[in-house]
């Protein structure tokens, strides 16, 4: 994954006009769900099944372990802005830009992160000395 550069703003920018600086959105290009923290190989098996998958990642920050699908919103405007922004989800409505990922990648706060099948299985080696294969 490429790291996204943010421009600087000639002024000020605040959660108001931040977006407006934004260039090759990182917003609504992804989804993540939280999973239940992976404790068994049988857990660890289901993970390397699910980021066997195109467009799919596993990672570990502070808040846990989430399963990370890289695929746009079919809502995402070209110039990276919302095309249903008045009737959009609950969700987006929450979404705070205080901190977002024009501050910096989301991969900075990653304690893990795989990105295949090889980098997860690598993991699962080191951590199960008796890893079948």
């Amino acid at each position: 994954m490429t790291k996204q550069i943010p421009i600087q703003p000639m002024g000020d920018f605040d959660p108001n006009n931040k977006c407006d600086f934004c260039t090759n959105s990182k917003c609504c290009t992804y989804i993540t769900q939280h999973i239940e923290t992976p404790r068994s190989k049988a857990d660890f098996e289901l993970l390397l099944w699910q980021v066997s998958h195109e467009h799919v990642r596993i990672y570990q920050d502070r808040d846990g372990w989430f399963l990370l699908i890289d695929t746009p919103c079919t809502h995402l405007q070209p110039d990276g802005r919302c095309g249903i922004y008045r009737h959009r989800p609950e969700i987006c409505k929450e979404y705070s830009n205080d901190y977002c990922e024009f501050d910096a990648p989301a991969e900075e706060g990653f304690k893990r992160h795989f990105r295949n099948y090889a980098e997860l299985l690598a993991y699962c080696r080191k951590r199960f000395r008796t890893w079948g294969y």
